[in-house]
Order: C-alpha cells, then structure tokens, then sequence
C-alpha cells in the first residue's frame, strides 16, 4: 500500500515554484520530459463543466527564438526609441532561454458549453481563463521541480497574428499567456508577503 502523503508535500512544492528570469538553453531534462509535463498538465488540470478548453503550443529550439523575434518586431513599432534599450534586453532574456509553452482557449469549446448551459453563459469565459491559470501554475511548479526555471509572460494580443500564422493556430484559439522556461542561470529575488489578516478571513469553528 503506498504511503499516505499529507498537504505539506504539495504545499512545499507550491513554495518551490519562483519566478527565474536568468535563464539559458542548456536543459536539465531531455526535451521528451518538457513534453511529457505539458501533455500530462493538459490531461489532469479541473476545467468548469469538464470542457477542457485549455490548449498549448510548446516551442523548441528556433522555434522558441522565432516566437521571441516577433515579441521583439511588435515592440519596436510601438515603444520609444529611448526606452527601447530596456525592451531590448528584456526580450533578449527570454530569447536567452530554451523553449516557451504557449497557453491558449479555445474559444468553440467556451461557446459549446455556453450553449448547452445558457445560464451560466456570461461565466464560461471567467471559468476558462481559470482552468488555463491552474495549468500554468502546475506546469510551472513541475518544470521547476525537474530543475529548471520559468517565468510567465503576457505579449497578447501583439504577437497574436504572428503567432497564428506562423504555426498553423485554429481561429478558435485565443492565446493568453507565455511560460518561458530553460535551465536556471541565476536564482529568483527576495520575496515578500501582504499580511495574512489582510487576506484571509474566518468565520465560525468546528
């Protein structure tokens, strides 16, 4: 019979996970790995109604380098000559990685489920965007756990078309957010709390 675990081995792996933005593209891991997490986090992650409406597009190699181009193309058109130094250097730190798992919904699930439960229509999108930030934090918790680093990005809508375009994305899926991830070339900052008693309320005992 396998041993019973308790909370404290999910909630320390939940205290594992931290932004890393020093990253490079030497992996802990074989690729294979990445992609086994990314498959697995699909498979396991609660959505509303069972709808299963998150998607994902993991990119490798160049095609992680292409993604962060585009980031880098969209950004000049929009951002002032002299605060493009810093916008550079930011992008250059993401490119700097291994991969970036893109996150999606995909809307024609959201709208299934809207018309099959019209009154819960207006929440299907909320409950949506909820199931894709429960995979994010899971798949960033296990990425880290195999010893590597992430941070979460958001560059939608800027890098939408181009994305789509370039590798083949249904109309139907909406991109929200970018984890980019790769081996660990630095360690996260200091981290600190808003007081619990501002956060948390109790009412009643057992």
């Amino acid at each position: 019979m396998a041993a019973k675990l308790s909370a404290d081995v999910l909630l320390q792996m939940a205290k594992s996970r931290r932004t890393i933005y020093q990253l490079n593209k030497t992996l802990p891991v074989p690729a294979s790995r990445v992609r086994e997490l990314v498959e697995q986090t699909t498979l396991h992650t609660p959505s509303s109604f069972n709808s299963q409406s998150n998607r994902v597009v993991l990119l490798l190699g160049e095609e992680h380098d292409r993604l962060w181009d585009f980031a880098a193309e969209a950004l000049r058109a929009i951002v002032p000559a002299e605060q493009w130094s810093s916008t550079a250097g930011r992008i250059a730190g993401f490119k700097a990685a291994a991969g970036s798992a893109l996150f999606f919904t995909d809307d024609d699930s959201v709208k299934q489920m809207q018309d099959k439960f019209p009154t819960y229509s207006d929440r299907f999108p909320v409950w949506a965007d909820q199931s894709l930030g429960m995979q994010q934090h899971l798949l960033w918790t296990a990425l880290e756990l195999e010893g590597l680093g992430a941070n979460l990005q958001h560059y939608n809508p800027l890098i939408d078309q181009k994305v789509a375009a370039q590798w083949n994305i249904p109309a139907s899926w909406k991109l929200n957010a970018q984890l980019v991830f790769g081996g660990r070339a630095g360690e996260a900052g200091e981290k600190t709390f808003k007081p619990l008693e501002e956060r948390v309320k109790v009412f009643g005992s057992p």
